[in-house]
């Protein structure tokens, strides 16, 4: 991979999981918690980001091949939903696509959500996932192993922003956790668009001319 790739991967993985953007939300399920719960919590969520992310790197062309779908294809439709998602960030909001009402009001009433939903969907939810499988395509075996190291970076910030939630949530409080929110969502709309213009030049080869 080349280093604008690398960190352009790095930047749109870290604007999808949006760790701040989980901080109030992990502080709600993880209330009735004492603090070595809450860091176990954290770590497992962690780890949940890590092997899904992982794993798509890895076994995302095979999934494209068994049903049949062309990556230009997928980078379109994956294009489409990391807009819808930024969108969504852009009005400092959780995207449904990552929890809807119904799985928040789920979620509340489990003992452990360090799994689900903290770290599936709520941090590697569809898009992330889209994100990773579109890269690894491009990279041979070696920018799959660097893709790799920056999904277990990436899921390294997330298990550091969780782990400090309590001082990240006093220092910038809602407000300062939405303005990050939405900066993050400019940015993602950018790598979304990129995703969509890229896809359609596949399967319409005259638009690239």
């Amino acid at each position: 991979m080349e280093p604008h790739q690398i960190f352009r991967t790095f930047a749109g993985l870290l604007a999808i999981l949006n760790p701040l953007g989980a901080v109030p939300i992990f502080l709600g399920l993880t209330l009735h918690l004492g603090a070595p719960q809450r860091r176990r919590t954290a770590r497992v969520a962690a780890l949940a980001v890590a092997g899904v992310l992982v794993a798509a790197v890895w076994s995302g062309d095979a999934l494209l091949a068994f049903f049949g779908v062309r990556i230009a294809s997928f980078r379109v439709g994956g294009g489409i939903l990391i807009l819808l998602m930024a969108i969504a960030m852009l009005q400092a909001r959780t995207s449904p696509s990552k929890q809807t009402q119904e799985e928040a009001e789920e979620a509340g009433t489990r003992d452990s959500v360090g799994v689900v939903p903290i770290g599936v969907p709520l941090l590697a939810g569809p898009g992330a996932i889209s994100l990773v499988i579109v890269d690894a395509q491009e990279a041979a075996v070696t920018g799959r192993l660097v893709l790799t190291g920056l999904v277990l970076l990436v899921a390294g910030c997330a298990w550091l922003a969780l782990l400090l939630a309590d001082p990240i949530g006093r220092v910038l409080g809602r407000t300062g956790i939405n303005i990050f929110t939405r900066l993050m969502g400019l940015l993602l709309a950018a790598v979304a668009v990129e995703y969509i213009a890229t896809g359609f030049a596949g399967l319409f080869p005259v638009l690239a001319g």
